[in-house]
């Protein structure tokens, strides 16, 4: 008899890659965004504010501002700065009010979040897949990588049920960890301007203040310019710096409570998914 060659064994397929449902948008670089910030705030500060046009005798140096724009630019080398820092607050608020409207997803998170204990009561795993689907968001994705993790356990014989709690409960906590990072993306950087910006504009007020009696130390008699100069460059310093850090901080709460709500309901309907699967095992 003639030997037969052992055929060679088939590769194994490569595991089927996990879709990513979740289609939250952001800036990546909040670095990127200061600097473009800060590119804008000095030509605003030196081309707009600073024209001749906002001056008496057409001198931004020595002349008496004409309008609001040329008293702003009266505030000094600090004004530029805190431009930056508003300029930064209002991009990434608006990009996190992009960012979190897609985390929402396409519809009602309460309505969802209900749809998907209906289903796992029912036992409709893949219908509640396909919600996921359909819903996006970061809500959506955290469910259906769990949904997923719960078919396979369903399908495991060998593990305990204990042991497939805590795999399930695991992968909770893991996909939720994976999405909050796009949630909290650049928030870092507003909170620091709610104190920043305040400072810097602190700042502004105490270098105009110096300026200020420095015109009342040098002359005999006070000189109106310098004073009104000085006194100029801290109340407008000041202004934009109370503006800034008030902004930042109404900015900071507001996407801090929705990320809390988002919260919210992934672990509510995390806590769902187990509790059936305990219920039903």
């Amino acid at each position: 008899m003639e030997a037969t060659t052992p055929k060679p064994a088939a590769p194994k397929a490569a595991p089927k890659k996990q879709e990513k449902i979740s289609n939250v948008k952001g800036i990546g670089s909040a670095f990127l965004v200061i600097l473009v910030c800060a590119i804008f705030a000095v030509i605003l500060f030196l081309f707009v504010m600073g024209s001749p046009s906002n001056f008496s005798d057409n001198d931004p140096v020595n002349g008496h501002p004409l309008n609001y724009l040329g008293t702003v630019y009266k505030g000094g080398f600090i004004v530029p700065i805190l431009i930056t820092l508003l300029f930064t607050v209002i991009v990434l608020s608006i990009e996190r009010w992009i960012a979190l409207g897609s985390a929402k997803g396409k519809g009602s998170i309460p309505k969802f979040v209900l749809n998907i204990k209906q289903d796992l009561a029912a036992g409709k795993i893949d219908q509640a897949l396909n919600r996921c689907k359909q819903q996006r968001g970061s809500v959506a994705s955290v469910v259906h990588a769990v949904l997923v993790k719960y078919k396979e356990l369903d399908a495991n014989t060998v593990l305990s049920k204990e042991q497939k709690l805590t795999i399930l409960r695991n992968e909770v906590e893991e996909a939720t960890a994976l999405e909050m990072p796009s949630l909290q993306q650049n928030l870092p950087i507003v909170a620091t301007l709610t104190t920043l910006g305040t400072l810097v504009g602190l700042l502004g007020t105490v270098l105009g203040m110096i300026k200020s009696f420095q015109a009342l130390a040098n002359s005999g008699a006070p000189d109106a310019t310098q004073l009104s100069t000085g006194i100029s460059e801290a109340l407008i310093n000041t202004a934009t710096g109370i503006a800034t850090g008030a902004l930042a901080v109404i900015s900071y709460n507001f996407y801090t409570n929705k990320i809390d709500n988002l919260t919210y309901a992934i672990d509510e309907v995390g806590f769902s998914i187990v509790a059936t699967f305990s219920a039903t095992h």
